[in-house]
């Protein structure tokens, strides 16, 4: 709740980014919950203020406050990419009587640890090959899923991704995918800070490369590209 995600974007994207879920949002994916229903998420309303002061309310009936603030480790990778959005998410913590410690971690010991679930908080940087809810659901967030970095199970959200990747009608797996959507974000699985946009330079010369918006692993086939020269 105490999440400026606009900031995130502004800092760390220069202002080319997306908000979302735990699915592509559009215009880049076609699966994700579009503004006016994400923002009915929890954290994900326009007014930020209002979210921390819905946050400071719940601390305060968990015993804490001004004069009795929780203090906690934020764990990350001792890159830029991680170390960046790590910082701006102490100082949106402080907003709610949270005082985290930053602890960096050397890429050889920080992906082992994060695997085994060695940390109480951290920041993560979540990649995907595809704009498809099977890859992100499966893969993060149903029971014993590998990459299911916070141990987040719960079977009736594992019984709606089943559901949603059996539904052949597009538009009814839409609406699954998004009522998975806020179970995720009203079970505080795994909040997403941010989504990405990078940008890409090419040679006039070069011809034919069409660029993905949805992945930035996709497209690399290349097999119309040509140079003209």
């Amino acid at each position: 709740m105490s999440l400026d995600r606009r900031a995130f974007i502004d800092i760390l994207a220069e202002g080319q980014g997306a908000i979302g879920g735990a699915v592509l949002p559009p215009p880049d994916g076609i699966w994700g919950m579009p503004p006016e229903v994400l923002h009915t998420l929890p954290g994900y309303g326009a007014d930020v203020d209002k979210n921390r002061e819905v946050a400071r309310d719940i601390m305060h009936q968990l015993g804490y406050g001004p004069d009795h603030r929780l203090g906690v480790k934020l764990s990350t990778r001792n890159v830029p990419g991680y170390r960046d959005a790590a910082i701006i998410t102490i100082s949106h913590l402080k907003e709610v009587y949270v005082d985290a410690e930053l602890e960096v971690i050397d890429t050889a010991n920080y992906f082992p640890r994060i695997m085994r679930k060695d940390y109480k908080l951290a920041v993560e940087v979540s990649t995907g090959g595809l704009d498809e809810p099977d890859q992100k659901f499966y893969e993060n967030y149903v029971c014993g899923a590998e990459r299911n970095l916070t141990g987040y199970c719960d079977p009736e959200t594992d019984r709606l991704i089943d559901a949603q990747s059996m539904e052949a009608d597009a538009d009814k797996r839409r609406r699954l995918v998004w009522e998975i959507e806020r179970q995720l974000a009203e079970d505080a699985s795994r909040p997403v800070l941010l989504y990405s946009r990078f940008a890409s330079c090419k040679q006039p010369y070069l011809k034919d490369l069409t660029t993905m918006t949805n992945s930035r692993f996709n497209g690399w086939r290349m097999e119309d590209v040509w140079l003209d020269r």
